[in-house]
């Protein structure tokens, strides 16, 4: 079936059980007392009149002057009198009964009420909570990675000028002098994780509702938070990524925003301000046994941030099953607060970086089908973000112009921050999901994802280490170009038995692919970021239906280019690296396998 979310919120006014417990209390024994009083008059008169008569026929049977006649009548009457008491007592005991039942069913309401009352006391904020261990084996395959040599040479060329250090660098290149990137293999044969999250839920009022979520997510025996760089953005304790990728046992705000709702013209519509519900949006929502987590297509967009959202429901107006229009804005990053030139009177070439997107569902019959669009569009990209890690060496340059590089022994956590704009990105994303019960008389469920992105690149990179390699967006020796590209995306999952489900998963991303998926809840790299191929496979088994599940899973990575999801650098084949662009370590071919047990209330 297709996955839906319905919101759940509670409302309710603050009362005093105790109270409530004691009016209902003193309610049901009045109502008891009233039944039995009304009772037990009319059974009174009716034994008084029985023994009047039974004294009187006692008396006229022995008196002789009482003709036998007049007895006979007598006895009639008594008899019918019998008779009619009988009849009186059957409807007595009825009565009984039936206010012995009346006093059961006002207990049994008293009781939902006063449930219902402390309920809607104390919950004003809906909770549900998720916890998810997970176990990885992971295998890196034919990893490439400059010679330690090499780097130490590269690392000689601190204290030089630009000029001088780029002049060696095309020198090397020219002469052949830079060395084939060393291949090698890697593994973490254990890797267990702990991911947690208490969701949160409101409903203030018919137009106003809240939603939020903490979250954290570690690795067994890690809480520092931060790690040592590798050349990926994944390394980075990002606002993006803080509750997304393992960042330690420390609760973070993932999402928290309100919504109103109102209908104008008969045409339903919300606005909705906080820190966005932007992760794990679809299709992700197969493979995660779960209903749909975020609103952009992750095939794009699946990243934290703050922003707005926009909505218009437009069902009524057209006539198409679910067809709606939402506008999006989002800051992904601010230049002018806590970054060393945020108060200085030279400010570095750093702007906030804004997003705007749009996302239209097409068609939604809740059943069988859904088709939606999403567009995006980011000015200004910074040429990184701020955030913590480790680098395995700094580099800076002072005053003089001199360019330096030192490497960090000592483990030194530093604060990471842009250093100029490189350009403007757009993305979109068409994703077709379908349920092909009515066809094939089984619950399978499928979906494709076609999408396409665009970078112009404005600039290259202040940052001393990219400055010097004329690093920009996917550009790289200063040859600034306009690239597009391009992601294949799709899905099958069929039904097994004990109501399991096995999935099957392939995508493909080009040369110049790049999106914004830096959250994706993988631990060894956005598979949506990857440019090459992710073959995947998993197994849901529900042990007490979604709320205690299984999963078995494997992905496959095979790499074609360097650089997915980092927009600085032109890409290069995994082929033909060379140590200069294995300075950082280089993935080639990737094997995740799994397996979690999730608890969800």
């Amino acid at each position: 079936m297709l996955y839906k979310n319905y919101p759940e919120s509670s409302t309710g006014i603050f009362v005093d059980k105790s109270e409530l417990s004691g009016r209902n209390n003193n309610n049901k024994e009045i109502k008891s007392n009233r039944n039995k009083n009304q009772v037990k008059p009319k059974k009174e008169k009716l034994m008084k009149k029985l023994i009047v008569w039974g004294l009187l026929l006692i008396f006229f049977s022995w008196s002789p002057a009482f003709a036998s006649d007049d007895v006979k009548m007598l006895k009639n009457e008594l008899e019918k009198m019998a008779r009619t008491m009988k009849t009186l007592q059957k409807k007595i005991q009825a009565l009984e009964n039936k206010t012995k039942e009346d006093r059961e069913e006002v207990q049994y309401l008293s009781n939902r009420v006063d449930k219902t009352e402390l309920h809607t006391s104390t919950d004003r904020v809906s909770l549900s909570v998720g916890l998810r261990t997970e176990a990885h084996n992971i295998q890196y395959n034919d990893m490439r990675a400059a010679p330690s040599s090499f780097v130490q040479q590269f690392l000689g060329f601190s204290g030089n000028t630009k000029s001088f250090i780029q002049g060696q660098i095309a020198a090397m290149k020219a002469n052949g002098l830079v060395p084939a990137a060393e291949k090698y293999d890697a593994e973490n044969d254990f890797l267990p994780t702990n991911k947690f999250n208490i969701d949160m839920k409101a409903k203030v009022n018919n137009n106003l509702n809240f939603a939020g979520r903490l979250a954290a997510y570690k690795v067994w025996g890690d809480s520092s938070g931060v790690k040592t760089n590798s050349g990926s953005l994944g390394d980075v304790t990002l606002d993006g990524n803080t509750s997304s990728i393992p960042h330690g046992d420390t609760i973070v705000l993932e999402r928290a925003y309100f919504v109103y709702s109102k209908i104008l013209s008969d045409v339903p519509m919300s606005f909705s301000l906080g820190r966005r519900p932007s992760t794990d949006g679809p299709p992700m929502e197969y493979q995660r046994n779960s209903l749909v987590a975020g609103s952009p297509l992750a095939t794009i967009i699946n990243w934290q941030f703050d922003g707005a959202s926009l909505n218009f429901g437009l069902e009524d107006v057209t006539g198409v099953p679910g067809s709606a229009f939402k506008l999006c804005y989002g800051l992904g990053f601010e230049g002018g607060w806590g970054n060393s030139y945020s108060l200085q009177n030279a400010s570095a070439d750093v702007k906030d970086v804004h997003m705007f997107g749009i996302i239209a569902t097409l068609y939604d019959d809740d059943e069988s089908f859904s088709a939606l669009v999403n567009y995006a569009h980011a000015w200004d990209i910074t040429d990184g973000f701020t955030g913590l890690t480790v680098m395995p060496f700094i580099s800076y340059k002072k005053d003089d112009g001199k360019y330096y590089f030192e490497k960090n022994y000592g483990g030194y956590i530093g604060r990471m921050e842009p250093a100029s704009a490189i350009g403007d990105w757009d993305g979109a994303s068409l994703l077709l999901r379908s349920n092909l019960s009515e066809k094939f008389d089984a619950d399978v469920d499928v979906f494709l994802a076609l999408s396409w992105s665009h970078t112009d690149p404005s600039g290259i990179s202040k940052n001393p280490y990219y400055e010097l390699m004329g690093q920009g967006l996917l550009s790289s020796d200063g040859n600034l170009q306009a690239r597009h590209g391009y992601s294949i995306y799709g899905g099958i999952l069929f039904p097994m038995p004990f109501d399991a489900k096995w999935g099957f998963e392939y995508n493909w991303g080009s040369k110049y692919w790049f999106n914004f998926t830096g959250a994706e809840d993988s631990i060894t790299g956005s598979k949506l970021a990857t440019r090459g191929s992710v073959f995947e496979t998993y197994y849901l088994q529900p042990v007490i239906s979604n709320n205690f599940f299984v999963k078995f899973g494997m992905k496959y990575y095979d790499y074609k280019y360097t650089g997915s999801g980092n927009p600085l650098g032109a890409p290069i084949k995994i082929s033909e690296v060379n140590s200069l662009d294995a300075i950082f370590p280089v993935m080639d071919k990737v094997w995740d396998l799994s397996a979690s047990i999730t608890m969800r209330f």
